[in-house]
């Protein structure tokens, strides 16, 4: 046990999260070249990376795909998830954060925290991941470390605790001096991506800038820790072994994040980088035991490989040589050839091999403890959000919650000989990403894919074309829209009666139907409560009359869409001492609240999306005019090295094409970044002419 104590230790869990361009899959390259696990440094515009494998993220130089690697560094295994960046592949990220320990932010210098830099971050919080900051592309005309930090500390609401500073300026970025051992670190240049990594004395021209930093950094890591204050307090300085640990506590509790900077193309600063990793990112041991349910009772499960076998599927993928399931094995041990519960099917699978992923490569293993990252074949059932579990020791883990998609297009075979290929090929899309939906449209009988943008459902069609060979017609995207309750209705009375030999149906309920205020919720939420007095409808008929209410929301009064942000209050009701039952009561919850919301007034929301624009000075006026007829809002802009940037809310359904009629109006110059911005009431008008259509 000893030894296998010590394994867990020396075990970091970790992913690089940042904005898309932010460089992150750079950043996974050099460490993978710097720890030996790799022999050539891969490049995203040559198309030659490990983690971006797939054509298609190639092709378009962005990551699709979160890609699992694995690599030593000062006797430490570094499990690494290399996520994407683009807002359109969310959920990807969402899943590997489930069951990572600990995570890599990486921030452009020139632009700081991104849109998508925050939307990643928010993440991270919701799932508890300690975090360490990297500023990348310190060599670029324009980089700030300290603007960075700011940025940092303004919208990401935590304290910036930056342990190094530059060496040079933008393209003179030779190299960081060590803020806890007041040291520096230069590389010699050697080509396009850095040399070797020499240390030495802080340069005389930077002793007075680097002591100032260093007095910074002490007060701040003295106001968080009391064991650092204790010794600030006792001799105004904190030594480097008290700032290293109070780092790693603060680190891990959330309270700070560890800032570093570099410039990973050119090479220069991913060994300390690796360092940090190593020293305040915690093992499988530093996070709380994983939580898990069973017959309604909370089970906890420490990382011992003595405990019963729990782990959780994160990503399934069809590979040329079968199905992969993709695992955090949270306690226990898995080994080849052992009989595992899947909690979700209800059923148990043979596990037939166990896998170390490399990207698209892996080697064969024996044996998989707690701690461990892996895939496994021979797993037929399984899917992301599923918990394998011992046999005899059943558990279900929390599942990551995959998002509602946005955006729709219809779809069909271009050859009917193509149509089962088509629909089977729809089917593992599904299964491989949950955030992927496919259903058939009522009406059309079309078929019809949902997701989370355009770019998301493009990709999602081009694996259909390149991997099964199906020709794909594609129609014009659609934005998934949704009904609120804008004007209210109280106690409107419902009875449900129903008699047709036998036992019958009787069902009477007294609802009220208003609007959820903003404080309690928002779009995509639901109310329910019960204000009924003296026993007149018992619990578990008003459960029932809950079920019903929410049966009721999936296609709302005015188009057919879900209704949402509403709040409904069951006032009163009778029953029947023979005729009244759960289903009875759940039939009038559906056609009560129906009836409610066709007497209420609702309006229809659309998806909105926050966008940043970044466009040369001379171009701004023409960009600004083109929001306004997309009916954007633009919340506010600011001047950045011949560059205006500009944030905006605009409906998702107005941003279809803008990519292209941005490059006109900036000759290419222009670029832009979206995030989801929840929903908005849709004008009258534009109403009027989405349901006249």
């Amino acid at each position: 046990m000893r030894t296998t104590t010590r394994h867990l230790t020396a075990v970091r869990n970790l992913g690089i999260l940042a904005h898309v361009d932010a460089g992150k899959t750079t950043v996974t390259e050099r460490i993978l070249y710097l720890t030996g696990a790799t022999h050539k440094r891969g490049e995203v515009h040559d198309g030659t990376t490990v983690t971006d494998f797939d054509p298609q993220e190639r092709d378009r130089g962005i990551t699709i795909f979160a890609a699992a690697v694995s690599c030593v560094w000062d006797g430490h295994r570094i499990n690494l998830i290399d996520t994407p960046g683009h807002v359109d592949f969310s959920d990807e990220v969402t899943r590997a954060l489930r069951v990572l320990d600990g995570a890599v932010a990486v921030f452009d210098a020139v632009a700081g925290v991104e849109p998508q830099s925050e939307a990643v971050w928010r993440q991270a919080d919701r799932h508890g991941v300690p975090r360490i900051a990297f500023v990348n592309k310190m060599d670029r005309a324009g980089a700030d470390l300290d603007a960075a930090a700011a940025s940092i500390r303004e919208r990401l609401d935590t304290v910036p605790l930056v342990v190094q500073m530059p060496v040079g300026r933008e393209a003179g970025f030779t190299g960081v001096v060590d803020l806890l051992r007041m040291r520096a670190l230069v590389w010699a240049a050697d080509g396009a991506s850095g040399g070797t990594c020499a240390q030495g004395p802080v340069p005389d021209a930077l002793r007075e800038e680097a002591v100032r930093r260093r007095g910074l950094l002490e007060e701040a890591v003295a106001e968080l820790h009391p064991a650092a204050l204790e010794e600030y307090c006792a001799g105004e300085t904190v030594s480097a072994r008290t700032l290293a640990a109070a780092l790693r506590d603060l680190t891990l509790s959330g309270e700070g994040v560890v800032v570093l900077c570099g410039s990973a193309y050119r090479n220069r600063g991913v060994e300390p980088l690796l360092d940090a990793v190593v020293a305040y990112l915690p093992s499988p041991l530093d996070v709380p035991p994983v939580r898990g349910t069973h017959e309604g009772a909370v089970r906890e499960r420490a990382a011992d490989p003595a405990a019963p076998f729990a782990a959780l599927a994160f990503k399934v993928a069809s590979t040329a040589t079968g199905r992969l399931t993709s695992l955090r094995v949270y306690s226990g041990m898995l080994r080849k050839g052992d009989v595992v519960r899947d909690t979700g099917a209800g059923r148990v699978e043979r596990v037939g091999r166990i896998l170390r992923v490399q990207a698209d490569r892996h080697a064969e293993t024996d044996v998989a403890v707690a701690g461990d990252i892996v895939a496994v074949a021979g797993l037929k059932s399984a899917r992301a959000g599923t918990t394998l579990c011992a046999p005899a020791a059943p558990l279900v883990l929390e599942a990551p919650t995959a998002a509602d998609p946005v955006v729709s297009v219809a779809v069909e075979a271009r050859s009917g000989l193509d149509t089962d290929r088509l629909a089977t090929a729809l089917a593992r899309l599904a299964e491989e990403d949950p955030s992927l939906v496919v259903r058939t449209d009522p009406e059309t009988g079309q078929t019809v894919l949902s997701g989370l943008g355009e770019l998301h459902l493009e990709v999602a069609v081009e694996r259909i074309r390149r991997e099964q060979g199906v020709a794909v017609a594609v129609g014009r995207p659609r934005v998934a829209y949704r009904e609120t309750v804008v004007g209210g209705v109280s106690g409107l009375v419902y009875r449900h009666v129903k008699q047709d030999g036998g036992a019958g149906q009787f069902a009477h309920v007294v609802l009220d139907v208003e609007p959820l205020p903003v404080a309690e919720g928002s779009a995509g939420e639901f109310v329910f409560r019960s204000a009924v007095v003296g026993g007149r409808v018992p619990q578990e008929y008003v459960r029932a009359v809950e079920a019903g209410c929410r049966d009721a929301l999936a296609d709302g009064p005015l188009g057919g869409h879900p209704v949402t942000g509403l709040r409904v209050t069951l006032t009163d009701g009778a029953t029947h001492s023979k005729d009244s039952s759960e289903t009875a009561f759940r039939t009038a919850g559906r056609l009560g609240l129906r009836q409610a919301l066709r007497a209420a007034a609702t309006a229809l929301l659309e998806p909105v999306a926050e966008v940043t624009v970044t466009a040369p000075d001379d171009a701004v006026g023409g960009v600004l005019g083109d929001l306004a007829a997309r009916r954007g809002r633009v919340s506010g802009s600011a001047a950045r090295a011949g560059t205006t940037v500009v944030t905006a809310t605009v409906p998702l359904a107005e941003l279809f094409g803008y990519a292209s009629r941005l490059r006109g109006r900036t000759r290419g110059r222009g670029t832009f970044t979206t995030r989801p911005a929840g929903y908005a009431l849709v004008p009258a008008a534009v109403s009027r002419t989405l349901l006249a259509g």
